[in-house]
């Protein structure tokens, strides 16, 4: 069984829509709805799990009953911090503890098929695996006043994406040690970490980017004129629709 974790909780306060940024159009089909679809369109996934704030639980549940071809799925409410919907995420579906769990990024509408099965293959192997890309830029690491303290070889710089996998027993396990720790993570992946088991990279591609700002926007348009075969006509007939009642919410 492998299911997939969708956090879609967030208000996307840079990309100053004033509306959660998933439910956004990108190319007139909402980013959260091209995501969900690219992966229903895999085979290693059994389920999946969209996690949107209380208020919209509901409404989204409404609209994705509109769309045809999506794999199984539920939503549920999501918590104060990411982290925290994700683990509601979790626990609102049952499974033992050798499931897979994918946390993916609602707003990355652009991952390949590839990507998520080596990713699922990663977990079968050793447990967890997170897609990731070689950094492509100098880092440098600064102090309080901005002053610069050292340059990281750029060799072992990877710059981390989604989805990030793990088996459901390990990722309970360290998701269970922060809350008891009070412990805020900048990814599911570090607190796997911080419980000591190792976290192995899975190639990504430089176009699996999150729809964070409006300049991201162009660029996913960019990569939809190129390639747009998620979105069936069936699916094209209601996003009229269906990015009406988005604005509404």
């Amino acid at each position: 069984m492998v299911t997939v974790i969708f956090p879609a909780a967030g208000r996307g306060k840079r990309m100053q829509a004033g509306m959660n940024k998933v439910f956004m159009p990108l190319a007139g089909v909402p980013i959260l709805v091209r995501t969900l679809l690219r992966y229903s369109g895999c085979s290693e996934i059994d389920r999946m799990v969209v996690v949107v704030a209380a208020e919209e639980v509901d409404f989204v549940k409404k609209i994705l009953d509109k769309i045809h071809g999506l794999k199984p799925y539920k939503v549920v409410a999501g918590g104060s911090e990411r982290q925290y919907s994700v683990l509601n995420g979790i626990k609102s579906v049952a499974g033992d503890d050798d499931e897979i769990i994918l946390v993916h990024d609602a707003a990355r509408p652009f991952v390949s098929h590839k990507i998520i099965a080596d990713t699922v293959a990663a977990v079968e192997r050793y447990g967890g695996g997170i897609a990731a890309v070689p950094a492509k830029n100098t880092i440098k690491v600064c102090d309080e006043n901005g002053v610069v303290q050292a340059t990281p070889d750029r060799a072992s710089l990877w710059e981390i994406q989604t989805p990030q996998g793990f088996t459901r027993g390990l990722l309970m396990e360290a998701n269970d040690k922060a809350t008891a720790d009070n412990f805020l993570g900048t990814d599911d992946a570090s607190l796997v970490e911080r419980i000591g088991h190792n976290v192995h990279i899975v190639r990504s591609d430089y176009k699996n980017i999150k729809i964070t700002t409006p300049e991201d926007l162009l660029i996913g348009e960019a990569f939809i004129q190129e390639d747009d075969g998620d979105i069936s006509g069936e699916n094209k007939a209601v996003m009229a629709e269906i990015n009406e009642l988005f604005k509404n919410i």
